[in-house]
Formats: structure tokens, sequence, C-alpha cells
């Protein structure tokens, strides 16, 4: 199958911070994840490197009281980050993982939330990265892996994201391939359980967002079917169970 990029400037954007939002619960698992895998070098310039809406961004600043770099192609996710990700320790500017705005040896932590699927050039970025980030510094890389597909509740009502992230995601030996061609060392990998919502009712209205770029590679009805299943399961549901599910979490240390 062709998956087409995701625009996010045309689509995505609108409904990305509300859809996307993160829970406190999961906002502490992250953060506890990041740390532990962040290594023990003094951590002075943070590169969050596809920040989006900045759902993260202002995140690792307060974790390691360090200035940050939301580092955003889309020009109308960095326009809702300004106003929704606000924080004093923080900056968006326009950039690549391609195309770094940092200088050699610069930042002491990387982070690249679900971004890795999205580069169209893994080998020059993953050479980017190596540029950008001191020795011994760390580079953090959540992502799903072909591999290592996990049981998504989000599979249950749209069976075919899966065989598209099948077709999406590398795998591990994949992504660990082209890491260490730049100069990388694998550092650890985590699985990080983390909470989606609340109940599958708020789950459901978050899907009525689109907020999810795997949504842009399905048909208009297998989306409304999908979302019709869910919403009716969401009513009938007495007692509101949380969403939770698995990530992976990938550490890399420039050599």
């Amino acid at each position: 199958m062709r998956i087409e990029r995701v625009d996010y400037d045309r689509t995505q954007h609108a409904g990305y911070a509300k859809g996307r939002r993160l829970l406190p619960s999961s906002r502490r698992a992250w953060t506890r994840a990041f740390r532990s895998l962040a290594g023990d070098r003094r951590i002075a310039r943070v590169a969050d490197v596809g920040s989006g809406t900045g759902r993260f961004t202002p995140a690792l600043a307060d974790e390691f009281g360090a200035e940050t770099l939301g580092i955003e192609p889309s020009e109308r996710m960095r326009e809702v980050a300004h106003v929704e990700s606000a924080h004093p320790l923080v900056t968006y500017v326009p950039g690549s993982a391609a195309d770094l705005p940092l200088d050699d040896r610069s930042a002491d932590l990387a982070l690249m939330f679900l971004v890795w699927h999205h580069v169209p050039d893994r080998p020059a970025a993953a050479r980017e990265l190596a540029r950008v980030l001191a020795p011994g510094a760390r580079l953090l890389i959540a992502t799903t892996l072909a591999d290592r597909l996990k049981d998504l509740l989000l599979y249950r009502y749209f069976p075919r994201t899966r065989d598209i992230d099948a077709e999406v995601f590398p795998t591990l030996a994949e992504t660990e391939a082209v890491f260490r061609g730049a100069g990388f060392t694998p550092a650890g990998l985590v699985e990080v359980h983390h909470r989606s919502a609340d109940s599958l009712a708020e789950y459901t209205e978050r899907q009525r967002m689109r907020a999810l770029s795997v949504y842009e590679h399905l048909t208009d009805e297998e989306y409304r079917d999908g979302l019709a299943a869910m919403a009716a399961d969401a009513l009938a549901e007495t007692v509101p169970r949380p969403v939770e599910a698995d990530c992976d979490l990938l550490a890399f240390t420039r050599d």
C-alpha cells in the first residue's frame, strides 16, 4: 500500500492540541521515563524535535529545568503551540529533523515523540541529530515499531489502522541500524504505560477531532463506521473504564 505523507498545515493542526491533550497521569508517566533514560550528564538545553503544538515541550522544560527548543516544520502547529503551550523556558522555532536550527554539539538531550515515522530521509536526520548533540548526550525516541505493535483499542474500531502502522513504522532493528550508522549507540528501550482518556466516552470525543495522523489514511466510510461503533459502546458503558496503552521509548547515546 502507498502511504501519503500527512500535511499538518493542511489538516490536523485545528484539533490536535485538544484531541491529543496530555492527562496529568500520562504526563507524569512520560516525564519519569524521559528522566530514567536521559543519562547522567548535566542537561542545559533540550531539543524537542517535531514538537507540534507543544504537547511535551513545557513538560521537558519543567522536568529538566533547561532551556527547551520546540522545533516544528508546520507553521500552523507552531501557531497553536505559541498560544496553547507557552512557557518561560521554551522557544518554538521552524525546523525539521534533517535541518535543525542548532549549533554543533549544543544540545544535551533531544526528544522525538511519535515523529520518526514522519521523517522522509531518516539517515540524514540521524546524522543531523548527531551533529547537534554533545558527545555522551542522549536522544529519546517514542515510537511505534512495526515488529512490536501493541494491542491498541484503536485497532478494534478501525482495523486497517493496524496494517497502516505496520507499513508506516520501521522495525526496531531498522531504527537501530540507522542510528548506529550516524554515530549513536543504543542505550535503552522501555515500554511506557500511559492513559489516553479516563473513559471510553472521553476517548470517543477525542477521536471526533481526528487528531491522529493515521486517520488521514482511512476512507471517510472507515472513519465514520469506526467512530459510530465506538460511540455506541461508549453509550453502553455504565462504569467508566480508562483507555490505556503501552508505547516504546528508545534511548541512544551520541558516541
